[in-house]
Order: structure tokens, then sequence, then C-alpha cells
């Protein structure tokens, strides 16, 4: 049966507008009924013909407005079908299972579908799935697909049948669910974007880390060869990739090169790196570069400092290696050989003599290490402590775990009467004992969130930075001395020579040199892994300051739980790959520091035949702490930077939040598998 459209609006105003207007004979009806009977009949005749008449053109006007009104939309519709079927962007209706219900004429032509509509959304891009399809409550949902050879942006939102957007105050359930689909083809787009960004520039610094030590070792007949073959590998390896490369000094480049390059670069991890290394003129050492570069900077200024802090970074990690500024990402290559040592200590007394000035300007000096603090934490602070001590500064060390190993060299501090009874200080009150003339020295770390203290940074005055371990992309920001040398055995090798030349008339108590040669026993594994000449050195200042290697010995010694825990850890230990050890700590076992008995576990792990690497996990406080430990042929550094840690070549470590041992002990193998067949391992 049908039914007629219902008229409603200003339409059905216009059209019923004269029975309003027949308030006013009916009004005069009355008052002339007042008046009297005559003049009311009058009236009313008049009104009752004016009823009639206004009904008449009612139903005629009706008539007409229902015929224009189907005649319009009858119109409407074919002009819209006519729209949606001519319109140049592919427009689909579809239900909820991805069926197509209908398609305009573009829409055809992309799916190639001329048959009757057996295609479905999912089935042309398998990125959209059914639960990714818009609700009632989304306006528009939107996905990048591809579809053959082209790019599309896709958009889906809820219609109702008659493929008009659905307002929410409309929904009406349970009902079929219908989906507009819009495809706006972005290939040429895609392809420009492509074409600039791979015509962007890639601007860049070389350094030759080791050039004065190399240049020695050649013989001085050979000197200038060497150096020219430095520049033609360098010079030559830029150009193979339609690049400029600049030389600014004996031991300096500058290099420009087009971003579309980048990527075959370091699929190659820089084979520059390894092809220097190989030039041979009768030295004996090696050279390496350091390469800073700097990718998608806005202007060319940026370009500049973002190379600048590229090479510095790769610098304060060791050298031999790239390091790659991408906006806030950074990328790292290379770096797997070991720390050339510095024979020199003149950076050592530059440094010493900043950080004299640097303690003179203060009030009160605050020093910290990492967590979980180990004795070259201690051995560190305690120098600090006696240079500015001598300075006649009022000193403060953080240290909220005094694990095991620690516990010896505290108790003998804090036993001796000649040392402040507030010395050591818990993190939740280091920042009460803070005025704005507080300095902060950082010791062992150079990773904010691994201090004891990270909210202590923001509160001093000014920072200083002493560390052994290589920058990673968290660092100490405006940090007013940053003294890191990774070719350093600890940091307590570093604070040694520093006291050196502050000033002569600074005499190390035994306690004191007893923490700093016990700190750097811990890191070199009792001298066997980098130790280099000045770590000999500085252990010879620190026996010759009163450090007593018995003593020291004594205060290293493990009780009976922690040996057994060492003994079952490694005991279980899986070899994986035949080359790495894998072990976990074992939670039965309850010992006072498990971290540390973890990192000796994976120390004593190295003495096993054919182990490359050895890695320990141990759960502690919510945590997974990995102990990674080396000789020579692996950088755990670089796996443990994997994993959002860091450290040396030899000595690193990572903490994983939120995941399970088995998902930790998965993540470590994929870790080593994924580096194995890239070549970095």
């Amino acid at each position: 049966m049908n039914r007629k459209p219902k008229v409603t609006g200003q339409i059905h105003f216009y059209i019923t507008w004269p029975f309003y207007a027949a308030l006013a004979p009916a009004v005069c009806t009355v008052l002339g009924y007042m008046r009297g009977p005559k003049t009311g009949t009058a009236f009313l005749v008049f009104t009752l013909v004016y009823l009639l008449v206004a009904w008449n053109r009612y139903r005629r006007n009706q008539e007409m407005a229902y015929a224009e009104l189907v005649e319009f939309a009858e119109d409407y519709a074919s002009a819209q079908n006519k729209l949606f079927r001519e319109l140049n962007i592919p427009y689909a209706l579809m239900v909820s299972s991805g069926r197509i219900i209908w398609m305009n004429e573009a829409f055809r032509e992309v799916s190639g579908d001329n048959s009757q509509f057996t295609l479905t959304i999912f089935d042309m891009f398998p990125k959209i799935t059914k639960d990714k399809l818009p609700t009632y409550y989304d306006a528009v949902r939107e996905f990048t697909c591809q579809y053959g050879d082209r790019d599309y942006r896709i958009e889906i939102c809820c219609v109702d049948e008659h493929g008009t957007p659905t307002p929410k105050s409309e929904i009406k359930a349970p009902r079929e669910e219908f989906y507009a689909a819009y495809l706006f083809d972005e290939t040429l787009l895609n392809t420009y974007i492509r074409k600039t960004e791979e015509e962007r520039l890639v601007t860049g610094l070389i350094y030759i880390d080791n050039y004065d030590e190399v240049m020695d070792d050649v013989p001085e007949n050979g000197q200038s060869l060497f150096a020219a073959l430095i520049d033609r590998s360098v010079i030559e390896y830029v150009m193979n990739v339609d690049g400029i490369a600049k030389k600014m000094g004996d031991d300096k480049y500058f290099i420009i090169f087009k971003q579309k390059y980048y990527e075959q670069l370091a699929k190659e991890h820089f084979g520059i790196l390894e092809d220097v290394k190989k030039i041979q003129v009768g030295n004996d050492i090696g050279a390496t570069l350091s390469i800073g570069l700097a990718m998608h900077c806005d202007t060319l200024q940026q370009s500049y400092e973002f190379s600048r802090s590229a090479i510095d970074m790769a610098l304060a990690r060791g050298g031999d290696q790239v390091v790659v500024k991408d906006k806030d990402k950074i990328r790292y290559f290379g770096g797997k050989t070991q720390h050339t040592e510095k024979g020199t200590r003149v950076k050592a007394r530059v440094k010493a003599e900043a950080l004299r000035e640097f303690i003179i300007g203060s009030e009160k000096v605050i020093i910290m290490g990492h967590q979980i603090a180990d004795v070259d934490v201690l051995g560190s602070a305690m120098g600090i402590y006696r240079i500015a001590v001598s300075l006649g500064k009022k000193v403060h060390i953080v240290l909220d775990d005094v694990t095991a190993s620690v516990k010896p060299f505290v108790r003998r501090i804090t036993s001796d009467e000649s040392y402040p009874k507030d010395l050591f200080v818990r993190s939740r009150e280091i920042l009460d004992k803070v005025n704005d003339n507080t300095v902060l020295v950082i010791v062992d770390t150079n990773r904010p969130n691994y201090t004891q203290c990270p909210d202590l940074i923001y509160e001093v005055r000014q920072v200083a930075v002493l560390d052994h371990h290589r920058k990673g992309e968290e660092t100490v920001n405006n940090a007013y001395i940053s003294y890191i040398e990774p070719y350093a055995s600890s940091a307590s090798e570093m604070v040694a020579e520093i006291v050196q030349y502050i000033d002569d008339n600074i005499k190390l108590k035994s306690a004191e040199a007893d923490c700093l040669f016990a700190g750097i026993m811990l890191d070199t594994n009792n001298f066997m892994t980098k130790a280099g000449v000045r770590t000999f050195e500085a252990a010879a200042y620190l026996k010759a300051s009163g450090a007593d290697v018995v003593r020291v010995r004594k205060l290293f010694r493990e009780d009976v739980e922690s040996y057994q825990a060492k003994a079952e850890t490694i005991h279980a230990a899986n070899i994986y790959r035949k080359s790495f050890a894998i072990a976990v700590f074992p939670e039965t076992q309850k010992v006072e520091s498990p971290t540390i008995v973890g990192a000796q576990a994976a120390n004593e792990m190295l003495n096993i035949c054919g182990i490359k690497a050895s890695f320990v996990l141990t759960k502690y406080k919510e945590s997974i702490y990995i102990s990674a430990r080396s000789i020579d042929e692996v950088n755990v550094q670089l796996v443990m930077e994997r994993l959002g840690g860091g450290g040396h070549m030899s000595t690193a470590g990572a903490q994983l939040r939120g995941v399970s041992m088995d998902n930790a002990i998965k993540l470590l193998e994929d870790t080593l598998d994924e580096m194995i067949e890239g070549g970095e391992i």
C-alpha cells in the first residue's frame, strides 16, 4: 500500500496559513453577535464561506506540493545516483561482513570486479579487518594500504541503508550495519614525497680517532703515504654514493651525500670503518674512524648541530663507530674494537683543574652514583669526597642500598670518627639538604634515570659527570663538567688520576685508598680485563697512598650463601648457539645482593672454553637485571643497548620491567639472533 509523503516544516506552514488567518473572521463573528444577531450572522456566513474556499485551496495546494516533492525526490535521487556512479573518487557500500553491495564505476575500475559483487573489502586490503571497522560512535576511520601497485588512503564510516552517515541520536538496534568506503589514490603524492626525502642531504663529520698514535707507529718515510691512503679511502667511499668529502684538517673530514644512499650504507654497516683498519704502512696499530651523521633536519644550522652532536657522542663512546642522529632517534653502527688507551694525561689534568674550580665556587658538594651502588661507586665517591674536603667544603654521599659487596667498606668508614656522621644520606633525605650554592658530582654513570635520586639533578645549581661508560641516548644534559672516558677501566681509576692533579697537598686516607683500589679491582676483574698502563699507574699511586691489597681482598670475601648461589647459577647455565652462556639466578637462593652475585657468576662463566659472552638474568624488586660479560670477541654493550641498557664492550647490563623471566630470555636470544644475522656480532 502506497503511503504519501508527509509534508512538514516550512512547506506545511505555507500550505496551511489560510486556516490560521481564519481566526480573524471568527473573532469578528463573536463580536458581531455581541452587537446583534444580524451582524453576527453576517460575519458567520462570511467565515464559513472563507473556510470553504480555504479548504478547497488547501486540497489543491497539497496535491501540487505532493506531486512536486515526489518529482523533486525522483530527480534528486537520480542526480545523486548519477553523481555517485560518475564520481571520480572510488566509493562503495558494504555490510559488516566486508562484502561490497554497491560500488561506483571508479571503484569498479580499481577493484576490477565485474561479477555480482563477490568481492570483500578484506580481500582487497588485508590490513583492514572486521574488528577495525568503525562503530556507530566513530565519525571516520582511516587506513593506508596498497592495492596492486597503487597506494590508497581509505576512509570508512558507518551509514544507514541509504548510504547516509548515521547520527548517534538515530541509532536503532538491532539492524544490519552498513559502511561507506572512500578510496583516495595517493600514489603520485607518495612518489613525490619519497623523491623529496631521497634528495634531502645527509651531512656528517668523520674523525680519525687515533691519528697521532698511529702516525707515531708508522715509519717516518711512510707517514705521507699512510695519510694519502686514508684520504683516498674516505673520499672514494663518499664519492661512490654521489657525495662530497672535504678535508678539514689532518684527521677531520666534512661529508655530504643524498639520503637515498643512507640505507645502502647502513645495510653494509658502513664498511669504511673496517677498510681503514686494514691500511698498513709498517704500522702495528690500525686507524679507526668516528662518523657522525645528521638526517631529516629542518635547517642547515640544525644539520650542523646534529652532526656535531653525533660525532661528539661517537667519540665519547670510544670511537670506531657511526652515530646517526635522526631528530629524536639515534642509531649506532660499529664499535666492535677495544678502546685505545690514551698515553697522555693532558685531558685528566685539564678536567682536574676544571673540577677544582667547580668545587671551589660552591658551598656544599653532593656526590651520587648509580642505583645498587657497587665498590666502584663508593671508591670514586670517596675520592671526590677527599678532594672537596681538602677544599673546605661540606660533603654528602647519596647511598640507598648498601649491598653485601659495599657493606664492609661502608662499615669501616662509618666506624671511623674522623668522618662526619651525615656523610652517607638516603635519597629521600638529600633534597632537604640542597641550597642555592650546592653542586652535584655524578660518578660511574651518565644516565639520569640510573642514578640514586634522579630528581636531585634538577634541584642543584650545577652538575659534573665523571664516568667510564659509553654515552647512550639518555644522558645528563648541560653538565658543567662532562668527563666521560670509555677507555678507562673504572670511575675509580679516573678519580685516582684527578686526585693527583687537584692539589699536591691532598693526602688520601687508607680507607679511601682501599675503596678506590677495590673499585679498580672490581671493574677489571682483578686486573684481568680492561687494565691498561694508566690502570696500573693509578693502582701504584693508591698503593703508595696506603691501599693494602691483602686488606682489600679480605673485604671482598663472600659469605657461604652467595658462593653457593653463584655456583648454582653457573651449574644451571644454558649454552646458546655454542657461544653464549645464559643463566638465571635462582630465586630460591636468598642472598643480600642477588644482582652483585649474578654479575660475579657472569664473570666466572667466561672461564668456560668456547664461551664468547655470558649473560645472567636476575629478578630483583619487580625488575629483571641482566649482567653481560665478554672478553674480546663480542661487544656486549651493543647487545645491552638493544635492550635499553649499556656499559662497556666487555661489561654491560640492562634492566627489563614488566616482562616475565621466560620472555626476557626469549628477548635476549632473539636479540642475539638478529645481531648475528645482521653481522653486528
